[in-house]
């Protein structure tokens, strides 16, 4: 599965304004709530199962790219949306490095398969330096959507 399948212009947040690690995942949330994948009843529920889920373990994975991901009963497919800070996000990564990318995805519950694909494909696209240097520069979301959207290639990190 690739990334930038899941994705739309409108699902790309060019600069997080949030400094800090819950207000990035709020701010991710309320974007998909303002593009429609996300009903604004159901912000509160995915924002209480992001805490749960960031109070057990960090989502930072290193290599400045963190992946907040949750469950939800009510969808049927997987949403998601890309944010970037060029500044950096403390997330308590892995490697203890500022997070300059982050993948929110919530994924049907009743397919939790799809759940470890999903995290798979994500956290091997962002182990391809190439990849992260290509989304640092990137000016539009465009832009972004068509790196996400690339076969890789096979330099990593």
């Amino acid at each position: 599965m690739k990334l930038g399948k899941l994705l739309s212009e409108e699902q790309i947040v060019m600069e997080v304004e949030a400094k800090e690690h819950w207000l990035s995942i709020v701010e991710l949330v309320d974007c998909l709530v303002k593009t429609n994948k996300l009903s604004v009843s159901q912000r509160e529920e995915m924002l209480e199962a992001f805490r749960v889920r960031e109070e057990f373990v960090s989502t930072g994975i290193g290599s400045g790219v963190a992946i907040p991901h949750a469950f939800s009963d009510d969808l049927e497919d997987v949403i998601a949306v890309f944010g970037r800070s060029k500044d950096g996000i403390d997330y308590q990564a892995l490697d203890n490095e500022p997070v300059h990318f982050i993948v929110l995805f919530i994924v049907p519950r009743k397919n939790y398969q799809l759940h470890l694909q999903t995290l798979a494909a994500i956290a091997k696209m962002f182990t391809n330096w190439e990849i992260l240097r290509q989304l640092r520069v990137a000016k539009s979301p465009a832009e972004v959507l068509q790196i996400l959207d690339s076969k890789p290639s096979r330099a990593s990190a």
